[in-house]
């Protein structure tokens, strides 16, 4: 049995000011649209608390400090490659608010979160990224079907 795998790293970050807003943002991707957080892929070589802090400057402007790990998304993807999306939160941010080729990035109040259209599934990934008792969304299949387990 083969102790290792082929695997894809991402990052996404909740970014929160002291006013209850988040920072969100609004995906051109055909493939993931809708809202979410920002976030990308890690580069070969690249610490993953660099890569998001890279990810979220080039997709928003900021420049953030202290993002903290608080969950992880795990699937394996079309290739069989294991596809993991490493979560942070961070509410040290500075430098102006900028859209990207990405999608364009914005404030809003969290209460009013579930009013814009959500990227699939991310009102479940929010649970991870807000729960002190859950730490990993996963995607399996069942039957030919994906299921997801929130652990």
């Amino acid at each position: 049995m083969a102790r290792s795998e082929s695997a894809v790293f991402t990052n996404m970050c909740m970014i929160c000011d002291n006013n209850g807003n988040i920072l969100v943002q609004n995906r051109k991707n055909p493939n993931w649209p809708g809202v979410t957080f920002p976030g990308g892929h890690v580069k070969h070589g690249e610490s993953f608390v660099e890569s998001v802090i890279r990810e979220v400057k080039e997709e928003t402007g900021f420049d953030i400090e202290h993002p903290i790990l608080c969950g992880i998304k795990q699937f394996q993807d079309r290739s069989d490659s294991r596809y993991v999306v490493l979560f942070y939160k961070c509410s040290h941010f500075s430098g102006e608010l900028q859209s990207s080729d990405e999608g364009e990035v914005f404030w809003i109040p969290r209460s009013e979160l579930l009013n814009y259209p959500l990227a699939n599934d991310f009102e479940r990934m929010l649970e991870i990224f807000e729960s002190d008792d859950l730490s990993e969304f996963y995607y399996y299949k069942e039957k030919d079907q994906w299921k997801i387990k929130l652990l």
